[in-house]
This record gives structure tokens, sequence and C-alpha cells, in this order.
């Protein structure tokens, strides 16, 4: 979520101004070049994971080698792995992105450790390299699958990689059938929605602003694919009630940044009234906040009760994988 227009003292938006042209000048190149230190951090990060994910297949400790045990070699499964690691990075950079897109949209803090011309550009920059990694988790995903299919020529390998990687509906076994066209959405969402940022003097700023809300899909979708096909998070352990956890502070600032929006447009208001709007709009965004509201009574709930949806661990390996290799 890139940052709104900023609201007057009195909590309106005022229109743009030639006092305000540094934020129009913003441009890919710059952000890019910027986020050169972010994106490293992402990348020592996924580098940690995979040695993480590692260790714990070497030990017998790995989730995914409990979900599929022909899995059991670190060495050949490498390519995996990293895209395992790949994902959980590119999580945690749209979970900083959203967390900083809504604290910039919502109600200000009366104290911010930096200017908020800092946090919008880290807003940026962590959007920008959310969409590398989520790349990345892709592709590497999609190049276990053309070192996978061994019995194909290579042409028809990179084909069958491609396809279930990137086209919807495509992928035809287990949870992936679902998980993975969710994940696609997530992708296929988060490009366009990212850098429609660098365009919105061409579009309109009321037109980009309407569009750049579904960013919050784009995580809600990333987190979902997650929690269906992330194989260290299958299970009803620690690793998946942290990952709920941390869905508390992003519903809790949304719902704020809907119950007190900057922009008065935003504003409830009384139906029908000029500042509530029209009957179907003033409908919509009661709905939004009920939502919202729901949203983290639930998480509260899930979290508090344990019932994560997750599975027990298995006192024994399957008796057969639903991604069992075939013979060459």
């Amino acid at each position: 979520m890139l940052p709104d227009a900023t609201p007057d003292a009195d909590g309106t938006t005022a229109p743009p101004t030639r006092e305000r042209s540094p934020v129009e000048r913003v441009t890919l190149r710059a952000d890019l070049r910027a986020a050169l230190p972010d994106a490293t951090a992402a990348v020592v990060l996924t580098a940690a994971v995979f040695v993480f994910f590692w260790a714990r297949m070497e030990s017998g400790d790995s989730a995914t080698v409990a979900v599929m045990p022909f899995m059991d070699d670190a060495g050949r499964y490498w390519m995996y792995l990293l895209s395992q690691a790949f994902g959980w990075s590119g999580l945690l950079w749209a979970w900083g992105t959203v967390m900083l897109g809504l604290l910039l949209s919502g109600p200000r803090p009366s104290r911010l450790p930096v200017s908020r011309h800092v946090l919008e550009r880290w807003h940026r920059t962590t959007s920008l390299t959310t969409m590398a990694l989520m790349f990345a988790h892709a592709l590497m995903f999609a190049a276990e699958l053309v070192r996978y299919e061994a019995q194909l020529a290579w042409a028809e390998r990179l084909w069958a990689g491609f396809a279930d990687t990137f086209v919807p509906g495509w992928y035809d076994s287990g949870t992936g059938r679902i998980a993975i066209p969710i994940g696609q959405g997530a992708l296929y969402l988060a490009i366009p929605l990212g850098l429609l940022f660098y365009v919105r003097h061409r579009i309109g700023a009321n037109a980009w602003r309407r569009l750049h809300r579904f960013v919050i899909v784009v995580y809600v979708l990333s987190v979902w694919h997650t929690l269906l096909y992330g194989t260290n998070v299958w299970y009803g352990e620690w690793p998946r009630t942290v990952l709920w956890l941390l869905q508390l502070p992003v519903a809790v600032l949304l719902l704020l940044r809907l119950l007190r929006p900057a922009r008065r447009a935003e504003r409830l208001g009384a139906p029908g009234r000029r500042e509530g709007g029209s009957l179907p709009g003033w409908v919509l965004r009661a709905a939004g906040r009920v939502a919202a509201a729901a949203v983290v009574v639930g998480l509260l709930a899930v979290v508090a009760s344990g019932h994560d949806g997750g599975r027990d661990r298995p006192a024994e390996p399957p008796a057969s994988s639903p991604h069992a290799p075939e013979s060459g």
C-alpha cells in the first residue's frame, strides 16, 4: 500500500499543489536505487531461512519431509527449499510494507521515530522488494518442477514447470489445486498495483487511490496461500500460531484506518447527508468497518483457542505422497 495524499491539520486532504511537486517527481528508477539496501537485507534473510530449512531437513525435524517423505534429501531438493525461503521472506516484507501503508494512511501517531518522508520511501522500497521476492519464490518453484520432470524432453519440462507455476488452474495435484491459483492471484495483482504509483499522474490520483486499496487483497491472498500450502506451517505448531499472531496488528491498523480515515470523503457520517455520501457508498463503508472488526475478533479467537486449522503431525510418515517423484 503506497502513501496517500497528506491531510491538512483539520483532517481534510488538500489537492496537490506546486509545493508538493517533489513528491510527484518520485520515479521508479530512483526508488529501485533506494531499494538496494532493503533488497540486500531481504536476500540475507532469505539465505538465513534457507540454511534453517536445510538444517531442519538434515536433522529430521523438517515439517516438509513429514508431509512429503520422498523429499528427505536437501541436496536434491535445494531449489524447493530456496523457493520456500523466498516465499517466507516475501511474506515478511509484505507484512512490513502493509503495516507501513496502514500507518501512513490511517490515524497519525503523535510521534514517529523518523519523518513521514522517510516512512513513505521505506514503504515504496519495501513494496518493490516484496514484488521481487514473490517472483523469485515462483521462479524457484518452477525451476524445481523442471528438474522434477526428468522423464520429459527439455521443451516439455520447461512448459510443464512454467504452466504449473504461472498458468492459473494448470496445477492439478493435491492442495495445490487451490493454493497455487491463490498465490498466482497475489502475484498478478501485486505487480500492477505496486507499479501504478509511478504512473498515477497519467491515470489520475483518485483512480490510483481507488485501485491501490486492493493491495490489502494481495496480502490476504498471500497469507491464505501460505496457510494452505506452506508445509512449514502445515501442522498446528508454533510456526502456524506465530503466523496467525502477525495478522493481529495488520487487522487492528486496518480497523483504525477505517474508523478514523484521514480523508473527509471516507468518513462514515450519516447516510444520505453530504458528509455521509450516497446510501450505497455508506453501506459499503459501514460493511468494511464491520468486516474489519469481525476479523480482529476472529483472529483473537483463533489464537486464544488454538483452533487455527493446523493438522496433527503424524507419528509415522504417510504411506504415500501426493507428489511422489516418477521413477526414471
